[in-house]
């Protein structure tokens, strides 16, 4: 306790100070006592009247929000000059950012642990760092359906699937809200807004550019409503066009290599060249040759010298200079094209019944792009899990075989004779993966009103089904199956059979052998919502201090996916990343209830005293029955001020990739890390000595590792159990009524909140730092249990089948300052401040010796994922009925990168963003025109090592982005 009280008497320091120093940094966001917050298309929206707020069910005063929730109106929105809502919301100081547009993680990464798959041009939201499958999406208060992304399964909200023109605005509670909404809100939930009301026409349209002229960006919103008539039948429909153009990494020269800044080929550059490098046992003894090609390329039979190999006619030693740049052909910002539309009807049948639909149509196009694919045969190739391409042999009959005896990779008790080849087959194009994805979301609701015990009562049942389909095109892939009969004896390559050259260099695979050995892949994948659920909300009888509030609900759930991948990949014969096919379903059933109880109202130091309460019970079809709770309470001591505390339980239940998830292999978070094992005869540790030898790798120190990284064997597991979690939010909101009587301000609040977050069995595989580190450096024989060799000592795999396996601890506070002005130059001027204090970030995972704590608060692990100590956003803005100006800085502190990347520090950083916009009133005000400038400085984003650039998940793209927009409405 005496550490939390340090951390809040801290932290109450840097608030203070955060007013002094950093509200040039600071994003908008109004608390919610100064912007009320509607949750669902049938509140009613009247001036008030008590409406749904996001976080609970029961109707209540907007002012008297139990729980902390951050609101963004379209004009915030319209604000930053982004064209995607996930990458807006990746901009609060509250989110640790997510999958966007700047991430090209096909073909580079694999399969990510989670089943989840790449995700490719998706966008989500991860609020806390807990990850995007912690954080709950709604649209208007009703679950939307998870993302296809043809590489998985994934178990969290692609917002790319939700037409921009849809939004009215967004909400964003930051609490837990298992008891209201189900499985999934352990970090947070993201309310999306829909327009349920317009009147007239609204139509927009942006186009802008970096200012080396790429990555334009294009996008097109308009809709039309029929208004209040009177009638009681309100219809708002819209559509939306958005495509953004990509911009290459050697568009930059910055980023043209893997080491930014670089302008020559490091040890982190690829060792699959386009000439090759050929690791063989030396038939003369004194282990293994590692070869490459001195001159390329080699039109007849490379000469070798077997009697001095590293000085061949045509082989050399494989030095660092002869290494390959990845880089150039990846893609900085990828392209994306997205096309939707949606319909809002109501209908009021009378005064207490109503009947309303939303339909939601949504089709995204986007590209990745990866280097021309490495393709690595031989039993220390690495592929693993007993792929064909670690034991293709090539035949001496091969007539481009230089070494006059077969390679052979061993087996059936004959030892290899060859370690590895790669080879970068750059003849067969960049690998290129081409996705499209289709989303239709259809809601029906019927609902209404009355009376009972002389109180209102509400309730209202609503119907959804949703499917979204994705499609992924690989163009560059290789049949391991046809090049290991074009590898292998010449006489068994007959009909369509070329003999295959590996060992010719640049430009020597041809066009015959090239259609021979290569296909395109098509993968899919699928997932499927169906959801009923009724509510019930009202007041049970009145206490001294005010009415009992109850809402009560049911719901059921059926959730489906599955992943197909293309019938080569499932049969193990591509040399991209291996998958397996998967899939299945569930059912869940649910109810809740919630109470708000006023306790005191009205009295000295209670201008309002009340408790809530919830709970909810949900019982899955794959992982039983779970009940969670929430306890809360809400304290007005006077008219000015509001504290409030939260103490919630919370759970996950596993997704569908989670559960059943096919094997799969994921390099990403193991990319950098050096072998312990390799040249054992330098390595003092005695541990490390001891764990190597126990796991075969040669005493002699003849295994050398090739390069850096391994890849993690991962896939699902149907035992999983769900995740818990437990969490407090100790806050409060001071809004003085003196500033607003002065005339000082129209608006004027502060609001504070800590929050603590423990989450139990977390699911996931273990750090692969970690377990590098808890196998070779602590001996522990639950992380060693993980690894397998070859017999030259190389890694086979690492496996990394998904366990309840940690826990996971997020703690900070959150820090809110909006000011309003009076009427100043027929405007007002505004000042929005956000900050987030990250005081702790840790995972605790079992060892056979107890437990290892890993903190990530101040680090990047190059996953990537920053995690900065402190995040700001601050507005300052001019708005009149003609003109509205704004300038937005948004800072982030500096973060470390591990030991594997010599604790090499990212410094911090401030961007700065400037819009402008116009009305001219002899147009009616018909008609706006918007002029921005996003990075207004141009800042390059710090130098992530290793990611290889730079953090995509926290960082924006390098120089400035330039836009205007014209907006109409009548």
């Amino acid at each position: 306790m005496t550490a939390r009280r340090t951390k809040w008497l801290v932290s109450t320091a840097m608030m203070i100070s955060a007013f002094t120093t950093a509200s040039a940094f600071a994003q908008t966001s109004a608390p919610a006592d100064t912007v009320p917050e509607t949750a669902s298309s049938e509140a009613d929206q009247s001036d008030g009247a008590p409406i749904i707020v996001t976080g609970s069910r029961i109707r209540r005063d907007p002012l008297d929000a139990p729980s902390p929730v951050t609101a963004l109106d379209s004009a915030d929105i319209a604000r930053t000059g982004l064209s995607s809502i996930g990458d807006v919301l990746q901009r609060l100081p509250g989110s640790a950012g997510g999958l966007n547009s700047r991430f090209n993680r096909s073909g580079n990464n694999g399969n990510p642990p989670d089943g989840g798959g790449v995700g490719a041009g998706s966008a989500e939201i991860d609020m806390r760092y807990l990850g995007s499958r912690r954080t709950l999406v709604l649209v208007d208060g009703i679950r939307f359906i998870n993302g296809a992304s043809a590489s998985g399964i994934p178990g969290a909200v692609d917002l790319n699937a939700i037409p921009e023109s849809a939004i009215e605005r967004v909400e964003v509670l930051r609490d837990g809200a298992s008891t209201i909404y189900g499985s999934d809100a352990i970090a947070g939930v993201v309310n999306i807004i829909t327009k349920t009301r317009q009147k007239g026409f609204l139509a927009t349209a942006q186009v802008g550019a970096f200012d080396e002229g790429d990555g334009v960006t294009q996008n097109y919103n308009v809709s039309w409503g029929t208004g209040d008539d009177g009638s009681g039948v309100s219809l708002v429909v819209g559509g939306n066009y958005t495509k953004q153009d990509s911009v290459f990494a050697s568009d930059r020269p910055y980023y043209s290599f893997p080491v930014p800044g670089a302008t020559a080929c490091t040890a982190t550059c690829s060792g699959t060249t386009p000439n090759g490098r050929f690791r063989i046992i030396n038939p003369a003894g004194g282990g293994t040759l590692d070869l490459t090609l001195r001159n390329a390329p080699i039109t007849g039979v490379a000469r070798y010298n077997p009697a001095d190999p590293y000085n061949s006619l045509d082989f050399k030693r494989f030095a660092t200079a002869d290494r390959f740049n990845y880089r150039p052909v990846n893609y900085l910002l990828t392209p994306n094209e997205r096309m939707g539309g949606f319909l809002n009807f109501r209908g009021e049948v009378n005064d207490s019944f109503y009947v309303a639909a939303k339909l939601i149509y949504n089709r995204r196009t986007s590209v990745n792009q990866a280097a021309y694919i490495p393709v690595s045969i031989g039993p220390d190739a690495g592929n693993g899990n007993g792929s064909l391409l670690d034991r293709i042999s090539i035949d001496v009959t091969n007539p481009y075989n230089p070494f006059g005896y077969t390679l052979t990779a061993g087996g059936n008790g004959v030892a290899p004779n060859y370690n590895s080849i790669h080879r970068r087959f750059v003849e067969a194009g960049p690998r290129r993966f081409s996705q499209e994805v289709n989303t239709m979301y259809g809601n029906v609701t019927l609902g209404g009103e009355f009376t009972l015990g002389g109180g209102s009562w509400y309730w209202d049942v609503n119907g959804v089904y949703a499917i979204n389909d994705a499609k992924q095109r690989m163009t560059g892939n290789i049949n391991a199956e046809k090049l290991a009969r074009a590898l292998g004896p010449v006489s068994e390559c007959t009909g369509e059979c070329v003999p295959f050259n590996i060992f010719g260099g640049l430009g020597t695979i041809t066009p015959a052998m090239l259609n021979y050995v290569s296909f395109v892949q098509n993968d899919k994948s699928e997932q499927e919502l169906g959801d009923f659920t009724a509510n019930l909300s009202g007041s049970l009888f009145n206490l001294p201090a005010g009415p009992l509030g109850v809402a009560i609900g049911y719901e059921h759930r059926r959730q489906s996916g599955s992943f197909t991948p293309d019938p080569i990949v499932a049969a193990g014969l591509s040399s991209d990343i291996p998958a397996q096919p998967g899939g299945g379903s569930f059912n869940v059933n649910e109810v809740y209830g919630e109470l708000n109880a006023p306790i005191l109202r009205d009295t000295a130091f209670f201008q309002l005293l009340e408790a809530s309460f919830a709970a909810r019970y949900s019982d899955y079809s794959t992982s039983g029955g779970k009940a969670t709770m929430k306890a809360g309470l809400n304290w007005k001591p006077f008219a000015d001020l509001r504290l409030r505390g939260t103490w919630a339980q919370g759970f996950r239940a596993p997704s569908i990739g989670e559960l059943y998830g096919a094997l799969s292999r994921f390099d990403g978070a193991a990319s950098g890390i050096v072998d312990p094992c390799s040249s054992l005869n330098t390595v003092t540790n005695a541990t490390t000595r001891t764990v190597c030898l126990a796991q075969g790798v040669p005493a002699n120190g003849s295994y050398v590792a090739s390069g850096t990284g391994f890849g993690l064997l991962t896939g699902g597991n149907r035992a999983l159990r769900p995740e818990t979690s437990q969490s407090w939010i100790l806050g409060g909101v001071y809004s003085p009524g003196w500033a607003r009587d002065a005339g000082f301000a129209r608006a004027l609040s502060l609001e504070v909140d800590y929050y603590t977050i423990k989450v139990d069995d977390a699911i996931g595989v273990p750090d692969p730092n970690v377990l590098v580190d808890s196998c070779y450096n602590r001996g522990d024989s639950i992380a060693c249990s993980a690894f397998s060799r070859t017999a030259s000592g190389a890694i086979a795999q690492v496996r990394g089948t998904l366990q309840n396996l940690s826990t996971v601890r997020s703690e900070g506070l959150d820090v809110q300052f909006n000011y309003r002005s009076p009427t100043v130059w027929g405007g007002s001027f505004g000042l929005n401040v956000s900050n987030n204090f990250l005081f702790d970030y840790s995972i605790e995972v079992p060892t056979t010796t107890g437990t290892r704590l890993t903190r990530y608060a101040g680090t990047e692990t190059g996953s990537p994922q920053a995690y900065p100590r402190y995040k700001g956003t601050a507005v300052l803005d001019f708005s009149a009925a003609a003109f509205n100006a704004s300038l937005t800085g948004r800072y982030i502190s500096k973060v470390t990168e591990p030991a594997a990347n010599n604790y090499h520090v990212m410094n911090s950083i401030l961007y700065l963003d400037a819009q402008v916009g116009f009305s001219p009133a002899f147009l009616n005000d018909a008609f706006t025109v918007t002029l921005g400038v996003n990075n207004l400085l141009g800042k390059r984003a710090p130098d992530c090592l290793a990611c290889g650039g730079f953090d995509p998940t926290t960082y924006d793209m390098p120089d400035q982005f330039g836009y205007a927009r014209l907006s109409v409405r009548f």
